[in-house]
């Protein structure tokens, strides 16, 4: 009879703890904690052989920041609270061991802000959170490679591929010259261009990889040219993510032509530029808050928390698993400032969104273009459709 008690006793301790922990974001006052994780690492990009402006180390981080503050001002009337902790780690192991300190503390909702191995790692060591990427354009992660607790507010390679692409066709430019850089980004961004062409009836006359690894600040002009030399060509493709050549193609090619791609004219998921369907007020509470223009990384991380909150509103619930099961539904519309309703695919979990076509200082145009048709959306023009992606996040479960 002793041993019975005991173990019912046992039984009963594992139920309260099981009810505390499903209680946890809810505060005494009846006011719901929506705790979320902000983990960050971004490698040393390394020497580089340009003079280009770096990304802001804050990059993301303060995108994340104001849409904690939007959240809360909508939420308090919810009784709903947001709080953002942040880990920024030097490198993935750091990040690995911060992510699981603050899982051991009860996060179960992360915005990631790294390249894609890191992401996986994190994913494979937070089965039962929900990750939202914000770091990483990598096609693998949305094609074949996909955790099923992730969910992509960037847009991948394909989908700023497609948006270039796109409008490459509606302006008749469709023979390419495509200059690939020598990292790894350098040739997933031309795979991308490459499969792009491919989808939208162009013609790459030639592909030249760039191995000069002299300053081209000093040699643009008497390199560039006769680099350029090919096949007569209507546009050229640039593949340097880095930007160690890249700036320095404009106005030095051998034909005449405009420059796209990584420079030039530049498919993006956020710009200074955008400004329409409310994006102007965005734009400004962003430079207040941060003191700098919003870039992509910093919308995705935005975008992500708002998807969140956006949900949570909906659920009355913290738990991922609902909020992934509502964001993959149809039930989730999302306002991202873009003129569109945004939403997450459900077989891979990418935010469908308009594409902006930027060069440093204009708008130069928005894909999806006029024209291009999808049986459901046409923002699934952009990226990997169903049919092209071996991911179904919507039949797994966390």
């Amino acid at each position: 009879m002793r041993l019975l008690a005991i173990h019912g006793l046992a039984y009963l301790l594992a139920i309260a703890s099981a009810a505390l922990l499903a209680t946890h974001s809810q505060a005494a006052d009846g006011e719901l904690q929506v705790r979320i994780g902000y983990l960050a690492y971004r490698p040393d990009p390394g020497p580089l052989l340009s003079n280009v402006i770096p990304e802001p180390d804050d990059a993301g981080l303060r995108g994340a920041e104001l849409a904690i503050t939007d959240s809360n001002s909508t939420g308090r009337f919810l009784k709903h609270r947001y709080d953002l902790q942040v880990a920024d780690s030097p490198n993935p192991e750091a990040l690995l061991d911060e992510a699981r300190r603050l899982h051991a503390d009860g996060l179960r909702l992360f915005v990631v802000n790294a390249p894609a191995d890191s992401l996986r790692q994190l994913a494979t060591a937070l089965p039962d959170s929900l990750l939202f990427n914000v770091g990483s354009a990598d096609d693998g992660l949305r094609l074949d490679a996909c955790p099923g607790n992730v969910l992509h507010s960037l847009p991948s390679r394909a989908m700023l591929a497609d948006a270039l692409a796109q409008f490459l066709a509606v302006r008749k430019w469709t023979r390419w010259l495509l200059i690939v850089g020598t990292t790894a980004d350098d040739k997933a961004y031309a795979d991308a261009l490459r499969r792009a062409a491919k989808r939208f009836g162009h013609k790459i006359v030639a592909e030249k990889p760039w191995t000069f690894d002299n300053d081209q600040r000093r040699s643009a002009q008497a390199e560039m040219p006769l680099f350029t030399q090919t096949a007569e060509y209507d546009v050229v493709l640039v593949a340097d993510e880095r930007g160690d050549f890249g700036e320095y193609v404009p106005y030095q090619t051998w034909y005449p032509r405009p420059v796209a791609g990584t420079q030039g004219l530049t498919p993006t998921g956020w710009h200074k530029t955008v400004e329409t369907y409310g994006a102007a007020q965005l734009q400004k509470r962003f430079e207040e808050h941060a003191g700098r223009w919003m870039n992509d990384r910093d919308f995705a991380a935005w975008i992500a928390v708002r998807s969140i909150a956006t949900a949570v509103t909906r659920l009355r619930d913290t738990a991922p698993a609902a909020i992934r099961s509502l964001a993959l539904s149809t039930d989730l519309p999302i306002d991202g400032f873009k003129g569109r309703k945004l939403s997450y695919r459900a077989w891979d979990g990418q935010l469908r969104q308009p594409i902006p076509l930027v060069h440093p200082r204009a708008l130069v145009s928005t894909s999806p273009q006029d024209g291009f048709l999808h049986p459901s959306s046409e923002l699934d023009t952009l990226g990997l459709d169903a049919p092209e992606s071996r991911c179904r996040l919507s039949d797994a479960r966390l």
